[in-house]
């Protein structure tokens, strides 16, 4: 029976991954007839895929919050690569990842399509991406990153970077934290961490042969720059996310729903 649900679980994603390369391709060869779909549209179908991509997962996702109207800054605490289609299924969303996503085979090549921002570890560009960022966000378009810089198996946070505020600040919009939680039998779940030296191929044929997990998504008060800088920021936005991940905020939610 396990065998057997993970060959089905396989062919589901597999079948999801050839569309989204049906659909950059079509993209691509838009370009080439100098049609190049705007980044609204392709965020617009990027969604398309993700909730797609997600529903082929083995997860049961609850969302807790309301959706922001206008443009954010999106920051959330990293677990694993199902992060990115679990939230990119809520909004059109522009992505920051780090430089080794784009060279993942096949969804590398997705990532790019869908007008992902990718940052080289110590490369010094900072000051480059970052007004990269703040362009997306003066467009008004919502903008996700994960500013611990890692993705950690759940349990805490790491010190989220300042510097990754600062687009926030150029651009004067708001902060929208996010809390990410996944749990198996109540507990945290320690299939889905996707961490230190593994492998994505591997990964994900642990997590597609398992049970069916819950996974919680927080969407935290957002925070008002107003005179604050970066450091101030991050501090609050780690800390109200840590507040969520600890169950504080999860309890008073649930209670009052």
């Amino acid at each position: 029976m396990t065998r057997l649900r993970l060959y089905w679980r396989l062919l589901r994603v597999a079948a999801v991954i050839l569309l989204g390369l049906l659909l950059a391709a079509a993209l691509g060869l838009g370009e080439r007839f100098a049609l190049r779909a705007s980044l609204q549209r392709r965020q617009q179908l990027t969604r398309w895929f993700m909730i797609r991509l997600a529903a082929a997962l083995p997860y049961r996702v609850s969302i807790i919050g309301e959706l922001p109207a206008q443009s954010m800054l999106w920051v959330a605490n990293h677990v694993s690569w199902c992060d990115i289609p679990l939230l990119g299924m809520l909004r059109p969303l522009s992505f920051l990842a780090k430089a080794e996503v784009a060279r993942w085979p096949v969804l590398g090549w997705l990532a790019r399509q869908a007008g992902t921002l990718f940052i080289r570890r110590g490369a010094g560009d900072a000051a480059q991406i970052n007004q990269q960022l703040a362009n997306h966000l003066i467009q008004g378009r919502h903008l996700l990153i994960f500013p611990e810089g890692t993705s950690t198996d759940g349990s805490s946070v790491r010190t989220f970077h300042p510097r990754l505020f600062a687009c926030a600040i150029e651009a004067g919009c708001a902060v929208q934290p996010v809390a990410i939680r996944y749990l198996r039998n109540g507990k945290p779940d320690t299939v889905a961490p996707f961490i230190g030296d593994d492998e994505l191929p591997a990964h994900l044929r642990r997590l597609l042969a398992s049970d069916v997990a819950e996974v919680e998504i927080h969407l935290l008060t957002p925070i008002s720059i107003a005179s604050l800088s970066r450091r101030a920021l991050a501090e609050q936005a780690q800390l109200a996310i840590e507040q969520a991940l600890s169950g504080q905020l999860w309890v008073t939610t649930r209670v009052a729903a």
